[in-house]
């Protein structure tokens, strides 16, 4: 069938969030992230191997000494573009804060209080919640070296701090009271002055304005916003202007989004994208059924909520491009609860499964304490989930132009769109292929992210050239960025013998390419392999790059690559192997010290891969 490249909103699947708010009765309810310390019934009942988990962390956290912030770390990214100087202490606080917190409402005795406070007012006391890397007021905009208290920003992590905060304040609230009401006050100061002022007062690029795009900033910031206010005693006016407004802002959120519920960020970041959008209709819903329980309904949302899902390949393994990495942490407690309310049984599956093999199903990493919570109050019902195993499709979004095909060994993904998709790679037309669950043809990923990767010289970084995805280079000449810079002509066929994808590639690069024609079958022949057909018309040299992580071996036109699979070259000239170490530490929780570029020169016109 022919696709169109970019295909958003339809009237058949859209949805406004914003609808609800006709429906807004005269009290919305204080939203409760898990029950307070003092329900017993909840804290002493939670399993006896998880409490000693969770008590053993919270007595961990106490031998280790509260992390420092220091101003010379926070100049660091505006110096050096440095980002992990000051974020590794930032999050350590958090995480020890979250591990404290937990572990005093699953004994609570007390032992764990003091800490807990030290950690409160160490947070309340930084100059600015946000992250030096986000320390503007404007998108795009330049970056100041230190925060300015007068003027609060609320970025991801600002919105993130006041969420903990406040959920803080809702499990111990009894327990800081009893020692000084000025804990739970100052809690309560400190996100009215950074939060809930700001984001009524004023206007963040992320809460949307007309056609302006959007991200995951969106949800993830609106999702915290609304626990901040929430599960805070605010008065009704209060909770019906952040309501409000933050009803609007999903909506600027979903309107890029195509129906078909792809994120065009990549696997990775539907968690800070479709998962907070659940999140906060959680919240949402929660306090105002009456208004927002029709969107569990919505076949957009169900196909937001299941992309996870249909870019699963085996275990740790996903489907990726754009920054999303290969390897991806479990899913868990959010995905589940996501599919539990969209009536995704599938999704359920896929959570319950991870979360079963999950040595720390209480997620001892993460920084947001409402996930954590919501992990531990879940649990029971996650571990007795017995669902009927159902096998994965292929599937076609056409919003981005992933092609995804399965068959017994193996998952073939290709990318058609544009080089215009959030935290974009130049990659329009590149391949992916799994095999029995490991990757053969590779997309790299990201690496640590400095102020490079989101500067005009994101570029340079070789991750993000096409000349490092399994894609042609014409004489050193790449694909370019931008929405413009796309593949057209795109036909896609999903069978049970065989699915294909097929378009012209030549729209992404630039007329400097001398490329008239560039087209690309990719087939999943059912059983019988893949095939990867290139046919050109140009005039320069092209040289196809191939990205994989196992030693290939190579004699003539066969590639014998690790122990995994034969690929079959014609229409090639003499191939070259260059070996590329690999030291970045992001990169390194994907893959081994070493990845491989095949660097395969076309003779002719025409070049046939066949993998086996």
């Amino acid at each position: 069938m022919a696709s169109v490249v970019k295909a958003k909103n339809s009237a058949e699947f859209e949805f406004r969030i914003a609808d609800g708010l006709l429906a807004l009765g005269d009290d919305l309810a204080t939203f409760r992230p898990a029950p307070p310390s003092t329900d017993r019934a909840f804290w002493d009942h939670i399993a006896e191997a998880s409490q000693q988990r969770l008590i053993a962390a919270g007595e961990a956290a106490l031998t280790t000494e509260w992390p420092a912030l220091s101003a010379k770390a926070y100049r660091g990214f505006t110096h050096t573009g440095d980002r992990i100087g000051y974020e590794t202490p930032y999050f350590a606080r958090r995480r020890k804060l979250n591990a404290l917190v937990i572990a005093e409402a699953v004994e609570a005795q007390g032992r764990f209080l003091d800490a807990v406070i030290d950690g409160i007012y160490l947070i309340c006391e930084e100059s600015g919640w946000q992250l030096p890397a986000h320390n503007t007021q404007e998108r795009g905009g330049v970056h100041q070296p230190l925060p300015d208290p007068t003027r609060p920003v609320i970025d991801l992590f600002a919105a993130e701090t006041g969420a903990l905060l406040a959920v803080v304040a809702a499990v111990l609230g009894n327990a800081l009271d009893a020692v000084s009401a000025a804990i739970v006050q100052r809690i309560d100061h400190e996100i009215e002055t950074r939060i809930t002022r700001p984001y009524l007062n004023r206007h963040f690029w992320w809460m949307g304005n007309g056609d302006e795009p959007m991200n995951n900033w969106t949800a993830w910031c609106t999702q915290n916003v609304l626990l901040s206010t929430f599960t805070r005693p605010t008065n009704q006016q209060t909770r019906r202007d952040v309501m409000a407004k933050a009803a609007h802002s999903l909506d600027a959120f979903l309107k890029d989004y195509g129906d078909d519920g792809a994120c065009d960020e990549g696997a990775a970041y539907y968690r800070h994208a479709a998962l907070c959008l659940f999140g906060a209709l959680r919240v949402m819903d929660a306090v105002a059924p009456q208004a927002f329980s029709f969107v569990w309904q919505a076949q957009k949302l169900r196909n937001m909520a299941e992309f996870i899902l249909e870019t699963h390949v085996q275990g740790s393994h996903y489907i990726n491009f754009a920054d999303a990495s290969v390897v991806l942490e479990p899913c868990g407690v959010r995905e589940f609860l996501f599919g539990k309310a969209v009536g995704s049984e599938p999704l359920c599956a896929l959570a319950a499964a991870d979360a079963a093999t999950d040595p720390a199903p209480d997620l001892p990493e993460e920084i947001n304490l409402f996930y954590r919570l919501l992990a531990i109050s879940t649990a029971v019902e996650m571990a007795s989930f017995r669902p009927k195993q159902a096998p994965k499709r292929d599937i076609y979004y056409p919003s981005c132009g992933l092609f995804i095909a399965r068959d017994e060994h193996f998952v073939v993904a290709a990318k058609a769109g544009d080089n215009g998709d959030g935290h974009n790679h130049n990659d329009v037309g590149s391949v992916t292929v799994f095999k029995n669950g490991r990757p053969l043809l590779i997309d790299v990923g990201v690496e640590t992210y400095t102020a490079k990767t989101f500067s005009a010289r994101r570029y340079e970084i070789w991750t993000m050239q096409s000349g490092f995805h399994n894609l042609p280079t014409f004489e050193g000449i790449q694909q370019q960025a931008g929405p413009d810079f796309a593949a057209d002509e795109v036909a896609v066929e999903l069978g049970e013998a065989v699915s294909s994808i097929s378009m012209n590639i030549v729209g992404a690069y630039p007329k400097a390419a001398g490329v008239a024609h560039y087209r690309r079958i990719v087939r999943l022949i059912k059983g019988g392999g893949v095939e990867i057909w290139d046919d050109f018309v140009g005039e320069r040299q092209a040289e196809l790059s191939l990205m994989l992580s196992e030693v290939p071996r190579i004699s003539g036109g066969r590639m014998v690559i690790g122990d995994l699979a034969d690929l079959v070259v014609a229409g090639a000239g003499p191939i070259r192997v260059e070996e590329i170490t690999i030291t970045d530490p992001r990169l390194r929780r994907a893959w081994p010290e070493r990845l491989y570029r095949v660097l395969v020169p076309i003779e002719g016109r025409q070049l046939r891969l066949k993998i086996q």
